[in-house]
């Protein structure tokens, strides 16, 4: 029977792939005209209206030493979970992450998708205007040298296609990309930043936090993992299964208080707080604490080993991310 021995969450913002200088620089200007902010509330507000509401005292917080100092703590928790990956005993890695509009679109957008092909592809990296320093972080997602297509379990994929569909969970299930198709930047960035050494298959689960109207609710999430938790450990082959939650924390304003109530709440097994989460407080980039409920709840049995939480703070209005990651062991 397969065992479900690791599990791990990591942020996928576009930060963890940009400079410093563009966390000092380059991001301040740009959130200035972003147009998918949402205050702490969950209502839609603008850059200003979050700067007048902002604390006193908020440039304090977004100094270029400040800055500087989330930036080596987010290289050096990305670092160690990039360690903890390679360390891991496991054969298979499911990564639960979201799709924005990269491999389906309003037209067609399933809560829900399971991918079940062989191998899926990361493309080789577009040039990129030497002055374009958001594109060319967002870049950093491909590959360097040339198309990469990597190995998916497609036996324990359509398996659980299969048995979560047994279960009432309406899956979309993708036998095939599309030639012109590639995977999303949730998975990208976890194969290119977290798995250079880890060539294993991954089963690529797809939760559609981001685009409305048909996104799981934090309920919803929470039994999704909890399925997967009980469809591993009935897996009739002997496998060791890891899982990951890509993205989070919140953003595009940074909500610590959020961000900590996830936490805690994931800390202490706490499922019915983590079901009753508020969807209203889960839209644009915080809609990816999603993807943490789903794998909080698959790796109960697990110990929560390693927590790094960093309130990645870009303006005074205080917008940005919050960058978050976690690791998961086997008890003793």
């Amino acid at each position: 029977m397969a065992q479900l021995t690791a599990a791990f969450a990591a942020s996928h913002s576009v930060m963890l792939t940009a400079q410093l200088k563009d966390w000092q620089h380059g991001f301040r200007a740009k959130d200035q005209t972003n147009k998918m902010l949402f205050n702490r509330e969950g209502n839609a507000t603008t850059y200003d209206a979050l700067l007048n509401a902002a604390p006193a005292g908020s440039e304090a917080l977004v100094t270029e030493e400040i800055i500087a100092k989330r930036f080596d703590e987010a290289q050096v928790a990305m670092d160690r979970l990039e360690a903890a990956v390679a360390a891991a005993p496991i054969d298979v890695l499911l990564i639960c992450g979201d799709d924005q509009l990269e491999l389906f679109g309003k037209h067609n957008m399933p809560a829900i998708a399971i991918v079940y092909s062989p191998t899926i592809r990361n493309p080789k990296r577009p040039e990129v205007a030497a002055d374009d320093w958001y594109k060319r972080a967002q870049m950093q997602r491909f590959e360097p040298d040339g198309d990469v297509h990597y190995p998916v379990d497609a036996e324990l994929a359509e398996w659980l296609i299969r048995q979560l569909s047994l279960r009432s969970f309406d899956v979309t299930a993708i036998a095939a990309l599309q030639p012109d198709q590639f995977e999303g930047h949730a998975f990208s960035f976890i194969h290119r930043r977290l798995m250079p050494r880890k060539r294993i298959p991954i089963v690529p689960i797809m939760l559609n936090t981001y685009i409305p109207p048909n996104q799981p609710t934090p309920k919803r999430c929470v039994e999704l993992g909890r399925a997967l938790r009980e469809l591993i450990a009935s897996y009739p082959k002997n496998l060791r299964v890891g899982i990951l939650a890509s993205g989070g924390l919140s953003h595009f304003v940074c909500d610590e208080k959020l961000d900590q109530a996830v936490i805690e709440g994931i800390r202490n097994l706490d499922a019915d707080f983590l079901s009753a989460i508020e969807p209203k407080l889960l839209q644009a980039g915080s809609s990816e604490i999603r993807n943490w409920l789903v794998i909080a709840e698959a790796a109960r049995e697990l110990k929560l080993d390693w927590v790094a939480y960093i309130p990645g703070y870009r303006t005074p209005a205080l917008t940005g991310t919050g960058l978050g990651f976690a690791e998961w062991r086997p008890r003793a």
